[in-house]
């Protein structure tokens, strides 16, 4: 007799090589605890439905809850020859239980096993994203407002742009991540969704409930059709989009911590604790934590263009192809919350240089914007006054100057409109200060995006 599930109509084995081409018990024993929760509700329908007695629901029950807890224990062994993490454990229940074991598989397929499995994984791992980019965002929040007064370079094409507040550039990834967030949050409606008692493609003749199943694990709704239950991977594809945009965030967010920790910038230090040092250099200090971040960017968007591509050209209904659905998910899953929760250390550890960055701004041409709008609130039309400011700051740079060190005498040479209170006009703290638009760099507009920020941590209404 064969050892196989579904061994019945062939009559010779495959080779011990061909058996480990074909598992997936090595990645898939991920879903072991899914597993054994969809069982658990499967069963207890077939009971109720009178499909099976109460006493093997129970036996069942029990035989399931035995063999999760000897996996977490480590006496457990699966085999590859099983395949996957539902032969392994239907298997192991019917050495434990007996015939009742072999009972539990009555009104379904590993098709819709594993989708109901795949379903409650993803809808588990995004909730507890969804916690740890809110946890990230509070850091950020944090972080800003004990620097809505520090003052820093902010760049376009990497170079020095305007000044601005250290809070609003922050609060750039707070608004991102919850772009993010929300993106999780909607993608739900698509993972909440009950695929079991599709059964292989076309359901069951069996009196079973798949309602009962639905509410026993807590899905908001079941598939309507079967064909589509066991053959959307869907919200896998949207899962690992919002997973790669996450992490194309977070890695725009490392670049710079990365170029602000280097001894050109200087505008933080990282601890000691998220950094590491060279084996040759004894003075080095890298940001690797931020660097692998940035690096592993690479991995999940690898992950979804391989799950595109997977199920590019597949026809209806489940094809051996959609195994390939687990590996990159799951690593993708492991990859952003390892990143939500290194970056979350990096950044409730680091210093930010105030003095460093207050003497940038001082030491650039980032107000030269300021002085243009000076002679526009002159009656000085634009492009005029972008000229002479152009022609004033070429001069600062062959004089080795900045702005505020030009003697009054030559700024009136150019425009006679130009008095004393330029200098005043041109503090990088004024700069900032006279910015009072919505959402912009201005101090009292930044206090007034954290406490939107605040409400929205908060769960109120806006």
């Amino acid at each position: 007799m064969s050892s196989k599930a579904w061994g019945g109509r062939f009559q010779q084995q495959p080779e011990d090589w061909v058996d480990e081409f074909n598992a997936s018990i090595d990645f898939d024993q991920t879903l072991l605890d899914e597993d054994v929760q969809g069982s658990i509700a499967h069963a207890t329908m077939l009971a109720n439905q009178h499909i099976i007695s109460q006493d093997d629901k129970d036996a069942i029950i029990n035989g399931l809850k035995e063999i999760q807890q000897d996996f977490y224990n480590g006496k457990l062994d699966f085999k590859k020859s099983l395949e996957d993490i539902h032969l392994n454990i239907e298997h192991e229940l019917i050495q434990r239980v007996g015939d009742a074991g072999g009972k539990l598989h009555t009104g379904r397929s590993r098709n819709d096993q594993v989708a109901t499995d795949l379903h409650l994984y993803v809808k588990k791992e995004v909730q507890d994203i969804q916690t740890l980019i809110r946890s990230f965002q509070t850091s950020i929040l944090n972080l800003a407002q004990s620097h809505v007064d520090t003052i820093m370079p902010g760049y376009t094409h990497l170079q020095r742009a305007q000044p601005i507040s250290f809070a609003h550039h922050v609060m750039t990834y707070f608004w991102m991540l919850d772009r993010d967030y929300s993106r999780f949050v909607d993608s739900m409606k698509r993972i909440d969704i009950s695929p079991l008692g599709a059964a292989a493609l076309s359901g069951t003749t069996h009196p079973i409930d798949r309602h009962e199943t639905q509410q026993l694990l807590g899905f908001g709704s079941v598939y309507e059709n079967s064909l589509d239950a066991v053959s959307d991977r869907d919200y896998i594809i949207e899962t690992l989009h919002n997973i790669s945009l996450t992490m194309i965030h977070l890695s725009r967010f490392a670049e710079e911590i990365i170029f602000w920790s280097t001894d050109e910038a200087k505008f933080i230090t990282l601890s000691d604790a998220f950094s590491t040092g060279s084996s040759i250099m004894p003075q080095k200090k890298n940001p690797d934590m931020a660097e692998l971040i940035r690096g592993k960017v690479g991995r999940t968007t690898g992950h979804l263009m391989s799950m595109l591509v997977t199920l590019k050209g597949l026809p209806l209904a489940y094809n051996k192809d959609l195994q390939e659905d687990k590996e990159g998910l799951f690593d993708s899953v492991r990859t952003v919350k390892g990143s939500l929760r290194i970056f979350e250390g990096m950044l409730d550890t680091m210093t930010v240089n105030t003095d460093r960055l207050n003497k940038t701004v001082h030491q650039d041409f980032s107000n030269a914007t300021e002085l243009a709008d000076y002679l526009v609130a002159k009656d000085v039309p634009f492009r005029t006054a972008h000229e002479i400011v152009g022609k004033i700051v070429y001069e600062c740079i062959q004089q080795g100057i900045y702005l505020l060190d030009v003697p009054l005498a030559r700024y009136q040479e150019l425009n006679t409109n130009i008095d004393q209170d330029v200098y005043d006009y041109l503090k990088p703290e004024n700069c900032l200060s006279r910015r009072k638009s919505y959402g912009s760099t201005g101090q009292d507009a930044v206090r007034h995006q954290l406490n939107v920020a605040k409400k929205v941590l908060n769960n109120d209404t806006l």
